[in-house]
């Protein structure tokens, strides 16, 4: 049918807000911010119609767990593509660099250089590998971040930019340390990585701190030891983990993308259970001998 599909563009607060209040909505895929997710559930909650379907994948403070056996090279590298990439606009990009105190000052050093090299610019140029944040508001958060992370941890780097990004949404990526996940009391969505060091002791520490964000999109984890990755993935509650590689670009099909708890409702977008959240079952029970049915076949079974 030709009016199957509908593409309405328009700002959340006009054109969504009518859409999750209309009572012919049956249900809503969004992608978005926590926030907005509560807004919409609670939006489609609120209407005199029947009980609507709300699919919802937010975002996270995601994390990334390095441990002693990791390969720096290797660590720095996919934690800047994992934070980095896309100017770190994904949803599962990484927000938190957990690094044994074993490696911490090896990785650390290599982040700052290797954020040295980065060129942000223009993104439809090849030597551009950071654009700019979605638009002003982004970037005014952004900033608003990096103040507070001035006062309240210790730099580790912060990308080179030139008079070519003076104008415009661009932010530099940036690094810092913190002495505790509680500093972040949100998801800063932008090029921004937080790095904690922990000791050999605390990993269960770790997890419980990651778990108690409420947060669970995605997780990194850098190790050789597989006893620690079991562990790992055992206990964290998060929707995807990604071992000894980046994490974002989940591929539909391959790796079924959604979170747990704030990060999403479930089920997983790309995965089996998907597609049958958005249809209705029906169960029809017929008595065929009330129409005329031969009584004697139908308990041949019996």
């Amino acid at each position: 049918p030709e009016t199957v599909l509908q593409f309405l563009p328009g700002d959340g607060a006009t054109v969504g807000a009518a859409l999750t209040r209309d009572p012919r909505v049956a249900g809503v895929a969004f992608t978005g911010s926590n926030d907005t997710a509560r807004a919409i559930n609670r939006a489609m909650a609120a209407r005199d119609a029947a009980i609507g379907v709300l699919i919802a994948e937010t975002g996270g403070q995601n994390a990334l767990i390095a441990d002693s056996s990791a390969l720096p090279e290797q660590l720095v590298k996919d934690a800047l593509s994992s934070a980095f990439t896309s100017a770190g606009q994904r949803c599962s990009a990484a927000r938190v660099l957990f690094v044994q105190e074993d490696i911490a000052e090896k990785a650390v050093q290599m982040l700052a250089g290797a954020m040295a090299e980065l060129r942000v610019g223009d993104p439809g140029l090849l030597s551009t590998d950071v654009g700019p944040v979605i638009d002003a508001d982004a970037l005014a958060l952004l900033e608003e971040h990096a103040a507070k992370m001035a006062k309240e941890a210790r730099p580790i780097a912060v990308a080179t930019t030139d008079d070519a990004v003076a104008h415009g949404s661009f932010f530099a990526p940036r690094a810092w340390e913190l002495n505790s996940l509680s500093q972040l009391t949100r998801e800063n969505f932008g090029p921004a990585l937080h790095v904690l060091r922990w000791e050999a002791d605390q990993l269960d520490a770790v997890i419980d701190a990651i778990n108690a964000t409420g947060y669970g999109l995605t997780l990194g984890i850098h190790s050789r030891i597989d006893e620690t990755i079991d562990r790992i993935v055992q206990h964290a509650k998060v929707g995807n983990i990604y071992v000894n590689r980046n994490q974002i670009g989940a591929v539909v099909g391959v790796q079924p993308f959604g979170g747990q708890n704030l990060s999403g409702t479930g089920p997983k977008a790309g995965g089996p259970h998907y597609l049958p959240r958005f249809a209705t079952e029906k169960t029809v029970t017929v008595n065929t001998t009330a129409a005329g049915g031969n009584a004697s076949l139908l308990t041949l079974g019996d």
